[in-house]
């Protein structure tokens, strides 16, 4: 539409041309009483006199019919006096087909916010707080608009400046009325019938909006009101993760990154916890200061991983009888069903290990799946120990240690003695030690040297600094950890002769498992103070761990008739009382490829945080073993789709 399409008559020419002013009459009612409110939006009015501002009310506004008299007193005038030519669009003389309430209920910017804009603050940080509760909002639109263009949302435009002429209006004026009724225009073509406004549907759900009018929801994504109380606050609150855990701000949980995620495990929000940028500043991760809050293994570390502080332990032990044949599941082992969670840790020690060490390493590494690595393995003759942690927690482990023992006397032959491992976790220094002892029903003192031997024997730690040096003794190497687990073929008998045993399991062997253990030699060297000094054992509930038949449940059947015993046993001390507190405590029944039968104990283990001035492994693991362990899973999936696929097309039917 031609730019002169203001609605507005006050030149000299005007009442020359009826014609044009004939098109205007159904204009001018419409648009008539839509005057701006001069005591609250000052607007220069084209029919006033220059000092309107002064004395508004001497100032009367003329209607559009009446020509402007116009003297030498306003040269502008003159010099930008236009004819009105009569409009090419539709009229606007119905209603529009909106829901007029909805409109009117919606807040936009007055001419007074976009001089307010285009002075100070940016007009694209429009927000839904400008304004307090209660203020009265005036239209600020230039003359002749009427209350339907205004009820038009409009694009953002730059606003009309106030000290041109008529001319200048008409320009404003014919851009926002062109807009309107192109908008118009369409629709009515479409339709073939009154002009209507296309409808404005969101191309996505709306989100959801809190009963305060202050809501972000309400807020245009990364625009805040620079006069706005907290525009600073969330200024700063952009360059961050919504709720950041770190500081004294953390969510109770991992998972509480958004507000999603305290109702929901389905946030999209990543849980990888935000990292500030002083912090990588002031922090140095090998050479880091005691509990400073930035250290890698300091509190805020370990509370973001484990609120509790306490770490989930699992420790089996096993002799395998040097079978060459392993089971196939190892489920029942690594995975019980009396847990509902797998743990963090694992750590288990064999003793007359399999021909084939790498091949038991890489089933345990296929069970556990790549949630897990294998931090450490080592061997001793015929003694294995492997140590598996959840991949995540490997960046908080120092260097492993391990050292051996051999108590035979011939130290060449291997299979009898002890292998340890030690290293420290955030700040908490454990040691695991996996033992065989020397077997024989009556050779209880031989048993008490071996484990003289391997408390004087093991050098460790050698490079990890000890966590409480005087605490420490220098005879005793389960003195130099806060944690201690010594689990393994300890070959302590029940005393009184199979006879005597057996009759005990005929009578009840659910209920009479105390009885059984009046009889252990172990249990016996302890109460004495001869053995595992320190130590405690979790409550036994389970039968005998030997001696059975190969392949079965029944106890040796040979002509040696080996008395059943619990020989394999799990045994704990802390440094710190009740830093381990166990969970459960059983055997394995269902392995049966072994004349032992494997026992394994669930700890919870009290976890402190430490220095970062300690030899870490820096994420060491085997990578080698890792992808073997994968390669399998995915193998034996893709085996078991192809069998269900060939039962699936291997059906018959037949209709009789």
């Amino acid at each position: 539409m031609p730019s002169e399409l203001a609605c507005v008559g006050h030149s000299e020419a005007a009442p020359q041309q009826p014609a044009a002013q004939g098109h205007l009459q159904p204009e001018v009612r419409m648009l008539k009483g839509q005057l701006p409110n001069t005591e609250e939006d000052p607007v220069p009015d084209p029919w006033s006199l220059p000092d309107s501002r002064q004395a508004p009310e001497k100032s009367p506004v003329l209607p559009p019919n009446i020509p402007a008299q116009v003297t030498d007193e306003d040269p502008h005038a003159k010099a930008r006096a236009f004819a009105p030519k009569p409009p090419t669009r539709p009229r606007l003389e119905r209603a529009l087909s909106l829901d007029e309430k909805g409109w009117r209920k919606r807040r936009f910017r007055t001419s007074r916010e976009d001089l307010a804009g285009q002075s100070g603050a940016s007009p694209s940080r429009g927000s839904l707080q400008d304004e307090a509760p209660g203020t009265p909002t005036h239209s600020g639109s230039p003359p002749c608009l009427s209350t339907s263009l205004q009820e038009i949302p409009t694009t953002r435009r730059a606003p009309c400046s106030l000290g041109g002429g008529p001319s200048s209006w008409g320009n404003c004026l014919s851009g926002m009325i062109s807009t309107s009724l192109d908008l118009l225009h369409r629709d009515g073509a479409s339709a073939g019938s009154t002009p209507r406004l296309a409808s404005l549907l969101p191309p996505r759900p709306l989100p959801a909006m809190d009963q305060n009018v202050a809501s972000n929801a309400l807020r245009t994504a990364n625009k805040v009101d620079s006069d706005h109380a907290d525009y600073k606050l969330r200024l700063q609150a952009r360059l961050f993760r919504a709720h950041s855990s770190l500081g004294p701000g953390r969510p109770p949980s991992p998972l509480a990154n958004d507000d999603c995620s305290l109702h929901s495990a389905k946030s999209t929000f990543s849980l990888l916890a935000p990292i500030r940028a002083k912090d990588v500043r002031s922090r140095s991760y090998l050479e880091g200061s005691l509990l400073a809050s930035g250290a890698l293994m300091g509190a805020d570390e370990l509370a973001r991983y484990f609120p509790d502080r306490s770490v989930a332990l699992f420790v089996a032990t096993w002799n395998m009888q040097g079978q060459k044949e392993l089971p196939p599941n190892l489920d029942e082992l690594l995975l019980p069903a009396e847990a509902d969670y797998a743990q963090d840790l694992y750590v288990v020690g064999v003793q007359e290990g399999c021909s084939d060490r790498r091949e038991w390493e890489a089933r345990l590494q296929e069970t556990l799946g790549p949630h897990y690595v294998m931090l450490f393995s080592t061997a001793h003759g015929a003694l294995y120990l492997s140590v598996l942690i959840r991949r995540d927690l490997i960046w908080f482990c120092s260097e492993v240690e391990s050292a051996t023992v051999t108590t035979r006397i011939v130290s060449q032959i291997k299979t009898k003695g002890a292998l340890g491992v030690s290293f420290t976790f955030f700040g908490t220094s454990f040691l695991f030690i996996t033992s065989h002892f020397t077997s024989g029903d009556g050779k209880v003192s031989e048993r008490l040297v071996d484990y003289s031997k391997t408390i004087q024997g093991l050098a460790l730690p050698r490079n990890v600094p000890d966590t409480s040096p005087y605490r420490s003794d220098a005879a005793d190497v389960t003195t130099r950890f806060d944690g201690v687990f010594w689990f393994g073929d300890f070959n302590f008998r029940l005393s009184g002769g199979r006879a005597a045993v057996e009759a005990i399991l005929k009578q009840d062997p659910g209920a009479d498992v105390q009885a059984l253990l009046q009889r252990d030699q172990l249990t016996r060297e302890m109460k004495r103070g001869s053995i595992f000094k320190g130590f405690q054992e979790p409550d036994i509930h389970f039968l005998p761990s030997y001696k059975f038949d190969i392949g079965k449940d029944s106890y040796d059947t040979t002509s040696k008739q080996r008395t059943p015993s619990y020989t394999d046993r799990v045994m704990y001390r802390s440094r710190h009382k009740d830093d381990i507190r166990p969970i459960k405590y059983a055997s394995c029944p269902g392995i049966r490829t072994s004349d032992h039968r494997p026992v394994y104990g669930l700890f919870r283990v009290r976890v402190r945080p430490g220095r970062d001035n300690i030899p870490l492994a820096a994420g060491k693991f085997d990578r080698e073993l890792y992808l073997i362990g994968i390669k399998r899973r995915i193998s034996k999936e893709m085996q078991r789709q192809q069998v269900l696929k060939n039962q699936h097309s291997s059906t018959i039917c037949t209709v009789s």
